[in-house]
């Protein structure tokens, strides 16, 4: 039976060669931050290029990725998602309950496991036991599991923060301005897989339309298509495929830290036909307890503030709390 989905058109999405930028030439730093800054504004998408990191690495990833969701259910759920989410989430456990993009009203059919920065046990935040601080669960029965993901996200983190000043050049800032918010920063890995699915229902997806929580979030390609866009005429599109490079978007918090000038674009996944589909993004964050005023070059007296002063912490755990339902049942236990 065919899938129940409309077809989207294929659209090109700004290219960032960063590969001289990255090897110390800050002549391209402008450049970088025009391209940039019209792709946030029009697309809330783009891709990077000559980015540096390892295709062995990524490959790595990918395999690790199958490896942990072709086990059992029973063995995934060992480390099943904990209130500070982190673990295994199954499919059918996922409804983006405050979209403003659909009206979503099935659950997601990925299953995804989640890993974080890990804090030191002397971190007060986590001795204090605050929500998103504590440890990763890891899978006990896969050797060599543990140091590949550890190497990729802290290589993905390094990259995201290697383009920080593009980032601050192209909002008008002084190239180092938000240097000091990712100091300790909070990087999330998002390890997802999509079954395949040949009759995909009416408002079915694998991952529903959404926008991402943080500052950027890294993807490289997925070996089997599905993602795709809400472009600013409403009109859904799938981005062309760049091979070797890693696709990166914005998300909410840049987009009230900026007071919209930068877009948070809506995005989802359609569930593949036949082949199982394996993704791997990167969410490059500010650390969670720095208070973030509107950027001081996207209001004016014209131009107020739209949201309040907040920080990550703030905005994510509103975020999760009224995505994930199980978050619901944590809060429950708390207030029991």
């Amino acid at each position: 039976m065919s899938q129940n989905i409309d077809i989207v058109r294929t659209q090109e999405l700004p290219v960032l060669d960063i590969g001289s930028f990255l090897a110390g030439d800050e002549t391209a730093l402008d450049s970088l931050a025009a391209k940039l800054q019209t792709a946030c504004e029009r697309y809330g998408f783009f891709f990077l290029q000559n980015h540096g990191i390892s295709s062995d690495l990524i490959k790595n990833m990918f395999a690790q990725n199958k490896r942990f969701h072709e086990q059992s259910m029973d063995v995934k759920n060992a480390i099943a998602v904990d209130d500070n989410q982190r673990g295994y989430i199954r499919p059918k456990a996922t409804l983006i309950k405050h979209s403003t993009y659909n009206k979503n009203t099935k659950f997601d059919s990925n299953e995804t496991t989640v890993f974080a920065t890990e804090y030191g046990a002397d971190d007060p935040h986590r001795q204090a036991g605050k929500r998103f601080y504590s440890e990763n669960q890891w899978p006990e029965n896969l050797p060599g599991f543990k140091e590949v993901i550890q190497e990729y996200m802290t290589t993905m983190t390094s990259l995201g923060k290697s383009t920080l000043p593009i980032w601050a050049t192209a909002l008008d800032l002084e190239k180092d301005f938000f240097q000091p918010y990712f100091e300790n920063n909070y990087t999330y890995f998002r390890m997802a897989h999509y079954p395949p699915d040949p009759d995909v229902g009416a408002n079915e997806f694998g991952l529903g339309p959404h926008a991402d929580t943080g500052f950027m979030t890294l993807l490289p390609q997925a070996a089997v298509d599905g993602l795709e866009v809400l472009d600013i005429d409403d009109e859904w599109f799938r981005p062309s495929r760049m091979d070797g490079c890693i696709l990166v978007n914005t998300g909410q918090f840049l987009e009230r830290w900026s007071n919209e000038r930068f877009r948070a674009s809506p995005h989802r996944v359609i569930a593949p036909a036949e082949k199982h589909r394996y993704s791997g993004a990167v969410f490059v964050n500010t650390a969670f307890e720095p208070i973030c005023e509107c950027l001081p070059t996207c209001h004016d007296d014209n131009n107020p503030p739209k949201y309040p002063t907040e920080s990550y912490w703030d905005f994510y755990h509103w975020y999760m709390v009224n995505t994930y339902p199980h978050y619901g049942e944590f809060d429950e236990q708390e207030r029991a």
